[in-house]
């Protein structure tokens, strides 16, 4: 395996490192709450970021979900991408990514995915022929929260029997939902609401990339996790700096906080955890892209996110003292963020008892 970053993604990364140092201030952030920033979101999509995706594949999208998290910038990056992008290239029929894929590049439309709860929707009335060969469908059920849905402009559906399905979030009921990271989260209500389904009916194994489990809702799902597991990277590694830079300046007694042995051992745990998400985030990307097996990677990577992505945001708010529990400091962001990722993942139980399961499951066949 080989995680160097191809010319086209480091261009992009460094690209991407700009946007968000320039863009992503505190000032701005705290202007924004818990919507997005409006302003950095059409940069992004203006240089092509968004768009770039197409090209630099999953792992390239992980390098820019780094960049990301290390401001915490306030864009549903993440989201469009792994639940708009991302399926309909992999699996919308040739008129679905005509007619979608121009939006998503140019950031008219914002996706987001309800796709974690999918025994939750049903399909109340049978698909039926749309136009254009459309099949279209109405569904219902209630999802208990969607990140970015009070930003989205559509959203990617997986029903009980984990078909996918795109609708656009005004044929839906959405009710505000507080989450710990200002996601513009909400709770998503369909009674009957119309949806078109991605891909054709019966092609689900037919042109699709072998990673472990070929229906495209595993697809989706194992891409996402991945995808915000590079995003919980660079949250850590973000988080990090910060407690770094406060260490290194702060003097206690005469010299640094960072000559303290229990200061430098607490740090050290962190960046291992932080490189332990990275890499993991790193292998399960790159797997995807050379369409390896990478169910099991996507889930360990997910774990690490979870379960190392808590010890890291917990110890850099620490590690900045008095400091870390004033809310309106910087590195607080990277807390509530890197819980908010922690319950997005699955939790390190959940995530870890369905890797066993897995794991238990190919060992006796």
């Amino acid at each position: 395996m080989d995680f160097t970053p191809t010319e086209e993604q480091t261009a992009a990364r460094e690209l991407a490192a700009r946007i968000f140092g320039d863009l992503s201030t505190p000032d701005r952030l705290a202007a924004a709450g818990t919507g997005t920033d409006a302003e950095l979101w059409k940069a992004l999509c203006a240089a092509g970021l968004v768009a770039a995706v197409e090209d630099i594949g999953l792992l390239g999208l992980v390098l820019l979900l780094e960049e990301q998290g290390r401001t915490t910038a306030q864009v549903p990056f993440a989201a469009t991408c792994a639940y708009g992008l991302l399926p309909l290239v992999a699996h919308g029929t040739d008129e679905q990514r005509e007619r979608l894929l121009p939006g998503l590049r140019d950031g008219t439309v914002v996706a987001t995915g309800a796709v974690t709860e999918p025994a939750a929707v049903r399909t109340r009335s049978g698909p039926s022929a749309g136009a254009a060969g459309r099949t279209e469908g109405r569904l219902t059920g209630t999802v208990g929260w969607v990140p970015w849905l009070r930003d989205a402009t559509h959203v990617l559906v997986a029903d009980e029997d984990r078909h996918l399905w795109w609708m656009r979030v005004v044929d839906a009921e959405t009710e505000p939902v507080h989450t710990t990271a200002p996601w513009s989260a909400a709770r998503l209500v369909l009674d009957g609401t119309p949806a078109e389904r991605v891909g054709a009916p019966g092609a689900e194994l037919e042109g699709t990339r072998h990673i472990g489990d070929t229906r495209p809702y595993q697809q989706v799902l194992t891409a996402s996790r991945i995808a915000f597991a590079g995003l919980q990277a660079g949250v850590c590694a973000g988080s990090l700096a910060r407690a770094v830079e406060h260490t290194t300046t702060r003097e206690q007694f005469g010299r640094p906080l960072s000559t303290n042995q229990g200061v430098l051992i607490r740090a050290a745990d962190a960046h291992m955890d932080t490189e332990a998400i990275r890499v993991t985030a790193y292998e399960a990307a790159w797997r995807y892209d050379e369409a390896l097996p990478c169910t099991t990677h996507a889930l360990t990577a997910a774990w690490w996110a979870s379960e190392a992505g808590k010890r890291v945001v917990h110890a850099g708010q620490h590690l900045h003292g008095g400091i870390g529990a004033d809310v309106d400091h910087p590195v607080h962001r990277h807390f509530l963020w890197g819980r908010q990722l922690d319950a997005y993942q699955g939790c390190g139980s959940e995530l870890l008892a369905e890797l066993g399961a897995m794991l238990a499951k190919e060992g006796a066949q």
